[in-house]
């Protein structure tokens, strides 16, 4: 893999990853772009005092591209007559600061994350020399956000399609680096601690130990990667992904679960968009990878993992986050976890 890191006009900041170590980049981004502001003005964290949780507050965004028609996509690379976010003509993976950030400045960083340069396809439609690219971009860009002194946790994710809110249809997703411990996490952590005081094993393993012995909710499975849906799934079809042997963050994995992530990454992602059947418009979903935070105790504890899970529960129909989910936090999943690892299974064959 090759790196270049250069900017674009405003100073935002852009690295490009090249599968060939001669790849030269050096276009220049020539579109009359304000500078940005370096201090995060327009992003702000506010603490709520009754959940504990904090809030960004980023009216900026709203004047973000919206849907633009595919011959004026930012994200595809720049033709003659027709500048974007991206100055060359051709890339394999490129990475660079969002210009509408949630957080910026001492608020954080936010990057966007394009998988190829072609627009037309899907990460499910990479090869797997390409994701393997993108799984470095992204153990990359973890490694970077982590020497940040504003960067407490490091989120890599995709949104895919209209039904999640997806605004721009080129094949990207995004990082957050964010300044606090999400709500999420913490309550991962809290679950990890109270496990080990009562068994005095981690939390992770004996969950991925759990799902293999019982085996009605497994997946896919492979030397170093085990798929499967959790016993207690929050949406229709959901599937966590963890490496067999467990590491905190993605800088940590082995050459072993490295080289073996895009062919499980890639199968799981093909399997979605073939779960409600033939005709059947691509599955909407959000891809999400989960690391510890730094600086946390405990973070060597810490079980790194994905979870892709999308909103479509049957054919033609989403899932809302209504009443009970959106007043109290509390799902109530309208597809039996096994039913969803056996359509998943059954699918590998269509």
């Amino acid at each position: 893999m090759k790196k270049t890191v250069t900017t674009l006009a405003d100073g935002r900041e852009l690295i490009y990853y090249d599968s060939a170590d001669d790849t030269v980049r050096d276009a220049v981004d020539l579109r009359p772009l304000d500078a940005v502001s370096a201090s995060g003005e327009d992003s702000e964290i506010r603490h709520d005092p009754l959940l504990g949780d904090s809030v960004a507050i980023a009216s900026h965004r709203q004047g973000r591209t919206y849907h633009p028609p595919a011959d004026e996509c930012p994200l595809c690379p720049s033709q003659e007559g027709r500048l974007s976010e991206i100055p060359d003509t051709h890339y394999d993976v490129a990475v660079f600061e969002n210009r509408f950030p949630s957080l910026a400045g001492d608020s954080g960083r936010c990057e966007v994350v394009c998988f190829t340069s072609d627009h037309d396809v899907s990460f499910a439609g990479l090869t797997e020399d390409q994701a393997a690219l993108v799984l470095e971009a992204w153990t990359d860009r973890t490694a970077d956000l982590a020497e940040l002194p504003q960067v407490t946790q490091v989120f890599c994710f995709e949104n895919r399609g209209a039904e999640i809110g997806v605004t721009l249809g080129h094949p990207h997703g995004q990082i957050y680096g964010y300044p606090f411990v999400t709500p999420r996490t913490e309550q991962m952590l809290r679950s990890m601690e109270a496990h080990r005081a009562e068994t005095g094993r981690n939390l992770f393993d004996d969950v991925v130990a759990r799902e293999l012995a019982d085996g009605d909710r497994v997946v896919l499975e492979g030397e170093h990667w085990v798929a499967f849906v959790p016993y207690a799934a929050h949406w229709p079809y959901e599937v966590h992904l963890h490496p067999r042997h467990r590491v905190p963050d993605l800088r940590e994995l082995d050459e072993g679960a490295r080289t073996e992530f895009p062919q499980i990454y890639l199968e799981l992602l093909r399997r979605f968009d073939r779960i409600f059947g033939p005709g059947e418009p691509p599955t909407p979903y959000i891809s999400a990878w989960h690391q510890a935070p730094f600086g946390v105790p405990g973070r060597e504890e810490f079980g790194l993992h994905l979870e892709l899970f999308t909103i479509r529960r049957t054919t033609g129909k989403l899932k809302f986050l209504a009443g009970s989910e959106s007043g109290m936090g509390v799902f109530i999943n309208d597809v039996p976890p096994e039913a969803a690892a056996q359509r998943l299974r059954e699918v590998a064959s269509e």
